[in-house]
């Protein structure tokens, strides 16, 4: 019988991602979408590196920045009495990153498709930026957060080098599905590694499909 523990791990990681993505990278590309500032490219270069870095890359500077002997390490160790390398949350810390391009640029292309005129248009009838924003921009960027949440979600989900880096391999804590399906392998156990394998296969199929079938409808209804 598959042990599901890992499948589940990698789905509690990949929402705790998406959930915090979604409140980081609403703010940043909506500054993105907005700003003329000098830092722009370099702050999109930023946001952007995870796509174009190998994942062991990153998550070898994660492991450097997140060990107790670290500023940021230490910091947690101090206030929890837990490390942030080989953890859940250290887990969290690093998938942040590694999925921020994911959440910030259908964001970010949503933002500068609708413009400003109707978030101008709510602020000179009184509405704070935050009410502008809530009841103008977002309802009208919902696919953008739509598209934003399950790219965040999906990539997080099949994430392997970052993991193993940072989290390593303990069962319950960091053994997310990826690493299980490479531990399969290295046991020549492959019908274990198959049936988890198939199980993300037809999950990420499932989930792409009704991205593209919701996006189909409401290029429909708006034609």
């Amino acid at each position: 019988m598959t042990d599901l523990g890992p499948l589940l791990l990698s789905l509690r990681l990949a929402a705790t991602t998406m959930l915090i993505l979604l409140v980081i990278a609403t703010p940043l590309a909506w500054w993105l979408a907005e700003t003329r500032s000098r830092l722009k490219p370099a702050v999109q270069a930023i946001v952007a590196l995870p796509i174009v870095l190998p994942p062991t890359v990153l998550g070898f500077y994660f492991l450097v920045f997140l060990n107790p002997n670290a500023f940021a390490g230490r910091l947690w160790f101090e206030a929890t009495g837990s490390t942030l390398t080989f953890s859940f949350a250290g887990l969290v810390v690093a998938s942040l990153f590694y999925s921020l391009p994911f959440a910030v640029q259908p964001l970010q292309s949503a933002f500068e498709t609708i413009g400003r005129k109707e978030y101008e248009a709510a602020r000179t009838l009184g509405a704070s930026p935050l009410d502008a924003f809530m009841s103008v921009v977002a309802p009208l960027c919902r696919h953008g957060f739509l598209g934003a949440a399950v790219l965040s979600f999906a990539h997080t989900l099949g994430e392997f080098g970052v993991v193993l880096m940072v989290g390593g391999n303990i069962p319950g804590e960091t053994r997310t599905v990826s690493i299980a399906i490479y531990d399969h392998v290295e046991s020549l156990d492959y019908a274990a590694a198959h049936q988890l394998s198939a199980i993300l296969l037809v999950a990420a199929f499932a989930i792409l499909l009704g991205v593209f079938a919701l996006n189909r409808r409401r290029a429909a209804a708006a034609s």
